[in-house]
């Protein structure tokens, strides 16, 4: 039995917190605990935070820090806690910071084709309220229709038209980040072109919530492309063959916006969701859409399409088949949820080495007698393998090793082992094996020199 002597009392810190957040709530009712605390997929083995506080302002932000300052009390924030790596749960005597509340589009400026948002802005609303002026918002995960601008900036979360528009850090222009001492840094701006001083907004993109907390952001906003879009589905025999098509279309001067891939065995679990008979047309699916294209960049791509004998072609420029043919993205996840547990994953590789990689991970399902479904953004080598077991089953003795093989695999075709879902708690532990010893070390140096106290979202980004 270990004794710890405390020197304060639970009551006496949420009382001290409450006297900090002033425009927010701070809630310590179980419920909301619990429903702070524990993602829904991915609940985790830790305790609920000791309170959770939503809020209101950049004035409550640092009265949470100036809390957990004092009595030492690690913070983790979320936004619209949509994470899918444990990167906004509780940890252990915790609290839980809430921006979702912070919702407001503070500027949309028409002119210069930017918009000033608060983190608890849902990334849709934004994209929405952009078209009402003839612009959009270009990053759209697919978590677009509920997650937050200030978790998509946290986690630098990417996209289905991320092969053309790129990343969430693609689109940053300035932050307004609290640090863990309370000091409010104004970075970037509103310009495209900024050289000043170092880049210290992008150093926050991507960060996690670990260097500070971001209550505010400058993004970019582009004009709706003029004349038609198209979209279009086409099967082919396997990921290899739709693979070698999507380099084609990559580089045949078309500029796709979207090139999605899904195998075999997510067109099984997409037809038995939906009804369809994808799965007979062939054991891949590609899904692809192309903005202001021209009648000659029509015909290069159907011309692809013959090249690598597609089957199932179908193409439109009319927005509501278009519409029908997104939805059959959409239902990838919620098909191969149904019935399932998962742990989706989230690799990327060189274009070029996506055929390889996604031949390992059929080859590795094989090994470990465990089933996955692959599917992704085949434009930018980013492919998401989920792993699944029963609903009622035992969590798959082999699971990690499987996954250790697929870690492996990507960093030997010169790729990554975290493309857009962030690094979280679930791939700390990667960080030397993926950046190298010094690497890793310079960032935890990075992490110290923001927050000493390590008490930003300790555990999550880096171990």
């Amino acid at each position: 039995m270990s004794l710890v002597f405390t020197a304060f009392d639970q009551n006496e810190i949420i009382a001290y917190l409450k006297d900090q957040v002033k425009d927010g709530q701070v809630l310590t009712d179980e419920e909301s605990l619990k429903k702070g605390s524990f993602s829904a997929n991915l609940p985790g083995d830790h305790k609920p935070a000791i309170a959770f506080i939503e809020a209101a302002s950049v004035a409550d932000v640092q009265g949470v820090f100036k809390a957990a300052r004092k009595f030492h009390v690690p913070v983790v924030t979320q936004d619209r806690f949509t994470s899918t790596v444990v990167g906004a749960d509780a940890v252990d005597n915790s609290f839980v910071l809430s921006t979702a509340k912070m919702n407001r589009i503070k500027e949309l400026n028409v002119a210069d084709s930017y918009a000033v948002v608060e983190p608890g802005v849902i990334n849709n609303d934004l994209d929405q309220a952009a078209r009402k002026e003839g612009l959009f918002y270009a990053p759209d995960p697919a978590s677009k229709p509920m997650s937050g601008i200030g978790g998509n900036i946290a986690t630098n979360a990417g996209g289905l038209s991320g092969v053309r528009y790129g990343s969430t850090r693609d689109h940053v222009l300035g932050l307004k980040v609290v640090l863990a001492d309370g000091r409010v840094l104004d970075l970037g701006g509103k310009t495209t072109k900024q050289a000043f001083g170092y880049n210290l907004a992008q150093l926050f993109v991507g960060s996690e919530g670990t260097l500070g907390v971001i209550v505010e952001a400058t993004v970019k906003l582009m004009p709706i492309p003029l004349d038609k879009s198209l979209m279009g589905m086409a099967f082919f025999k396997d990921m290899e063959t739709l693979s070698k098509a999507v380099a084609a279309i990559r580089m045949s001067g078309t500029y796709p916006a979207m090139l999605e891939a899904s195998d075999a065995n997510s067109l099984k679990a997409i037809d038995a969701f939906k009804g369809t008979n994808y799965a007979a047309q062939g054991n891949s699916m590609l899904i692809f859409r192309i903005d202001s294209i021209s009648e000659e960049g029509e015909k290069r791509v159907k011309d692809i399409l013959t090249k690598f004998n597609a089957n199932g072609v179908k193409i439109s420029t009319d927005k509501d088949e278009q519409a029908k043919i997104i939805e059959v993205r959409q239902a990838m996840l919620p098909a191969i949820f149904t019935g399932r547990n998962a742990v989706m994953e989230d690799m990327a590789v060189p274009s070029s080495k996506l055929p390889e990689l996604a031949k390992f991970i059929e080859e590795t399902g094989k090994k470990y007698g465990i089933e996955i479904f692959t599917y992704g953004h085949a434009g930018e080598g980013n492919l998401h393998p989920t792993l699944t077991w029963p609903k009622d089953g035992a969590f798959p003795a082999n699971l990690n090793a499987a996954l250790q093989d697929l870690f492996k695999k990507s960093l030997e075709l010169g790729g990554t082992i975290s493309g857009e879902h962030a690094v979280g708690m679930l791939k700390n532990q990667w960080n030397n094996v993926e950046l190298g010893e010094d690497v890793d070390m310079v960032q935890h140096q990075l992490k110290s020199m923001f927050d000493p106290m390590n008490l930003l979202n300790p555990k999550r980004k880096i171990d």
